[in-house]
């Protein structure tokens, strides 16, 4: 069957590897409609869940688990039961899976960490990322007390999307426009990015694939690749691997109104 018949009448891309991270699931920062939409335009032969899919830490204070959430993890296990190996590397809000390190639940692999090699021969270390956050790894109290600022700014941010919905903008992350103007942060930033590329190079690697800081963003700054996948609470953005070992950074709110333009893919074909 050719790429174009397995899309059905939808504008379907596939990609060697598809790496999604930070979507915190059971938090009403999760912009889980979005990314149900882009799961429904984009297939891989391989999917890295790359931490923070689950956020275990706000779940243990207040149960939130609408049924776009659930859609969402039944999303991505029927993308394993069509072929798509699923690797699962468990962040910081969703530590509990690290108890599991090694086993499968459902087709989906569960490990800390992985190397991902590329159509044209690199070796990539895949992992979250957190165990290079100084503050997450030696004050977690201090992580717990950035979670609760973070999330009543989630909250200020939804309201300011409403209005810029009803006024028919885009979808705009306010806190993450307020991280990148904080000097502090934007140092962090950098100091992260650079302890995740030493990782790379420690470990022999050609570069690095992670999450956890909601950057999006590829470059070689620090003399190897360095890509973060970014989230699914502010930018709304995935990395994928084509066919030919080239890397390409999605940022989904951008693209979506493209591709939406063109018919969905088949229902039928989708439930199958």
């Amino acid at each position: 069957m050719s790429e174009k018949d397995a899309a059905g009448d939808g504008n379907v891309r596939r990609f060697r590897a598809l790496f999604l991270s930070d979507i915190h699931l059971g938090t009403r920062g999760c912009q889980a409609e979005l990314l149900l939409d882009f799961l429904r335009y984009h297939e891989a032969d391989k999917i890295y869940l790359v931490g923070d899919i689950i956020d275990g830490w706000r779940l243990r204070k207040t149960w939130y688990w609408p049924q776009t959430h659930n859609d969402v993890v039944q999303k991505i296990l029927r993308k394993g039961r069509k072929g798509a190996s699923i690797i699962y590397l468990p962040g910081n809000h969703d530590e509990f899976l690290r108890d599991y390190l090694g086993t499968h639940f459902g087709g989906v692999e569960v490990a800390d960490s992985a190397i991902h090699e590329t159509a044209d021969g690199k070796r990539l270390l895949v992992i979250h990322g957190d165990q290079f956050d100084v503050v997450v790894r030696h004050a977690k109290w201090l992580a717990f007390l950035g979670d609760w600022a973070y999330v009543t700014a989630l909250s200020l941010n939804t309201w300011v999307n409403i209005v810029r919905r009803k006024l028919g903008l885009t979808y705009w992350s306010l806190s993450a426009w307020a991280k990148l103007k904080v000097k502090n942060a934007v140092s962090f930033i950098g100091q992260f990015e650079q302890a995740l590329a030493s990782e790379a190079k420690r470990r022999g690697a050609d570069g690095i694939i992670c999450g956890h800081i909601h950057h999006p963003v590829m470059h070689d700054t620090h003399g190897t690749r360095y890509i973060n996948t970014g989230d699914w609470v502010e930018s709304c953005s995935a990395v994928a691997e084509l066919q030919d070992g080239t890397f390409e950074l999605i940022h989904w709110t951008r693209l979506r109104h493209q591709t939406a333009a063109t018919p969905a893919p088949n229902p039928r074909a989708e439930a199958a």
